[in-house]
């Protein structure tokens, strides 16, 4: 596959993850995952394609660089932040105990990962600048 593909797939695969989440506000996103956390593990994992994707386009394309490592390591810190975050909820606490502040997500917000992630692969690729 050539670099844009594979780039175009990254983009509407952070569409679709953007798009399961998707609510209102921040208690409103942690509920959507928890409703997926607590029917299947297995299924939560696979919601969170892009983390798996971008394993496998850095081993398909051996590029372990700074860019394309901050995406793996940011995408692994965001599952592992959630997965406690369902963990706590799953053990009894309320909401508010584990997300002490409710913030309402806008557009920008809610798609920001859409732009920044593709473009730091753009750039870990050499589509964006050729380092």
């Amino acid at each position: 596959m050539d670099l844009y593909s594979l780039l175009l797939l990254f983009m509407a695969l952070e569409l679709f993850e953007s798009n399961w989440q998707k609510h209102d506000n921040l208690y409103g996103l942690i509920y959507n995952n928890y409703q997926v956390f607590s029917k299947n593990i297995f299924l939560y994992f696979i919601l969170h394609i892009t983390f798996f994707y971008t394993l496998a386009v850095s081993i398909y394309l051996s590029n372990f660089g700074f860019w394309m490592s901050s995406i793996i390591l940011i995408k692994f810190f965001d599952l592992a932040f959630k997965l406690n975050m369902m963990q706590k909820l799953s053990s009894g606490l309320e909401i508010h105990e584990v997300m002490p502040i409710n913030i309402k997500i806008t557009l920008f917000f809610r798609y920001f990962n859409v732009i920044l992630y593709p473009f730091c692969f753009a750039v870990a690729t050499g589509l964006l600048f050729n380092t």
